[in-house]
């Protein structure tokens, strides 16, 4: 184990860096801990990059981390200190419990931002990809940063949203670039979020983000529920849903959206995982005729990459998937049903009566492997001129 004055610590794999000939380029992928979504997300990314000949570490806390390292259990990973982000069991506003966590926050970036400047005494990374952590980057590094969420829905105010926005763009700006996965275009899949009136100078479109391949499958499971998100709003949604399962007379396939917990009880009918590798999920929700999950973003774009079917419940009083469900469930594409009105069998009836319009979003599914090119050509470049010194 090596530890990094403190800051860092190798989990698994040697540390090195030599190569014959021209040194490759060399990354630190690092996901907010912010629910497991960040982390999925990152898959398809990471397997460009290793195609593209990149050595990639990983870098990230808690379930996060552990989904990156199960994916991709011979690269190396650092324990990064999360955002440790927190909800109220009871329903409330969410916008002022995150607002009391502000502190705690910009500690958090704060400590990140040294964080990476000490990794990078004793690590060539050439390039960091940050998938919403606000302090990774540094001036000898060039520095991504990625997210959907450029306009901020918080459940306030527009004001405070807009001041949010502000400060959301502040720090993007300290990045040399911005990647935002989805659609560019009216026509898109994260709406008022992902394009605002105007976008930060050095972000670009580089296509939605899936970890799934569209494979054929024969049906084995009437529905598959797959859970995600922070606590205690996994666990309340857990329970209701077990609840409304008692009742159902179908095939159904139950991911639970947890590592470290022990298994539920479950009826003869219903399969009970805690977590599934993105391959066997991958599986699952095609041999599924329904799927009912959160409207987080991450799975939204599976969903859309898959083309199926699905009920989406968003977080209660999580604004930014509120906005999500309705957004898409308006135009069409998903079928959308707050938690306090959800009922299995009254979700499955409507869903049965919508359209799920899919045509439009398709775009260039490998958009985000160009967007890696062209990194991986700037990086490449840096490389060769710094070695001709």
């Amino acid at each position: 184990m090596l530890e990094i004055e403190c800051f860092c610590r190798i989990l698994p794999l040697e540390n090195s860096r030599k190569n014959d000939g021209m040194q490759k380029p060399s990354i630190l992928v690092a996901p907010l801990d912010w629910g497991l979504g960040h982390a999925a997300r990152c898959i398809p990314i990471v397997n460009e990059l290793i195609i593209q000949g990149w050595e990639v570490s990983l870098a990230g806390s808690g379930h996060s981390l552990s989904i990156l390292l199960k994916e991709f259990p011979r690269l190396p990973g650092f324990s990064l200190k999360g955002y440790d982000i927190f909800y109220h069991s009871a329903t409330g506003n969410l916008g002022f419990t995150i607002a009391r966590q502000i502190p705690k926050i910009w500690a958090a970036i704060r400590h990140e931002h040294r964080w990476l400047q000490q990794a990078l005494t004793t690590h060539r990374f050439n390039a960091v990809l940050s998938d919403n952590r606000y302090g990774l980057h540094a001036e000898n590094v060039h520095s991504v940063f990625m997210t959907h969420q450029l306009a901020i829905r918080s459940g306030m105010h527009a004001r405070i949203d807009q001041l949010l926005q502000w400060l959301n763009y502040r720090y993007i700006h300290q990045f040399n670039e911005c990647w935002i996965p989805d659609l560019e275009g009216a026509t898109n899949i994260a709406g008022e979020l992902s394009h605002p009136p105007k976008i930060p100078p050095n972000a670009s479109y580089i296509g939605p983000l899936s970890r799934f391949t569209v494979e054929p499958h024969e049906k084995k499971y009437d529905i598959a529920i797959v859970l995600s998100g922070p606590e205690p709003s996994r666990s309340i949604w857990e329970n209701k849903l077990l609840h409304e399962l008692n009742d159902f007379n179908g095939t159904a396939f139950f991911v639970r959206g947890v590592i470290d917990k022990p298994p539920v009880a479950h009826r003869p009918n219903v399969h009970v995982e805690n977590m599934l590798a993105a391959e066997d999920l991958n599986k699952i929700i095609q041999q599924s005729e329904w799927i009912i999950c959160r409207s987080g973003y991450t799975s939204v774009m599976d969903l859309i990459r898959l083309r199926k079917k699905a009920i989406l419940v968003p977080t209660p009083d999580q604004p930014e998937q509120e906005y999500l469900a309705s957004y898409l469930h308006s135009r069409g594409v998903l079928y959308a049903v707050p938690e306090k009105q959800f009922s299995l069998k009254s979700g499955l009836s409507g869903a049965a009566l919508f359209p799920f319009n899919f045509t439009k979003l398709a775009g260039n599914a490998d958009a985000y492997k160009e967007r890696i090119a062209l990194l991986t050509k700037t990086i490449k470049e840096k490389i060769a001129k710094a070695e001709a010194l």
